[in-house]
């Protein structure tokens, strides 16, 4: 099974930009739905964004206008670039290949200090 690895968390400053890489194989982005999703101190597991097979973008409310996701050439890995970042983003973030078998990677932590 494709294995996906998520990496570019830190600690960043407020108004600051970040971007995170999702390194999976075999063209995996491109037969599967791309998403990043995150996880916030206390909070469930939200979705961030999700780009389609087709290379369609899908983005939260909260993400729109500010993050936006992509992938390489090869399809084999996913981006999250996220623009603008608020306290309210600090989290842990997660990649995950959507399709008949769910893979997720283990997450990359992301700290915005105000």
């Amino acid at each position: 099974q494709v294995q996906l690895q998520e990496s570019g968390g830190g600690l960043v400053q407020a108004g600051g930009s970040l971007r995170l890489s999702c390194t999976g194989s075999g063209g995996i982005f491109g037969v599967n739905v791309g998403a990043w999703f995150r996880q916030l101190p206390g909070n469930q597991r939200e979705l961030v964004a999700m780009l389609s097979e087709a290379g369609t973008p899908t983005f939260a409310k909260f993400a729109e206008g500010r993050f936006t996701i992509s992938r390489d050439n090869a399809k084999s890995t996913l981006f999250l670039v996220m623009d603008n970042v608020k306290a309210d983003d600090t989290g842990t973030y997660y990649c995950g290949a959507l399709g008949r078998d769910n893979v997720y990677g283990q997450g990359t932590q992301v700290t915005v200090s105000s």
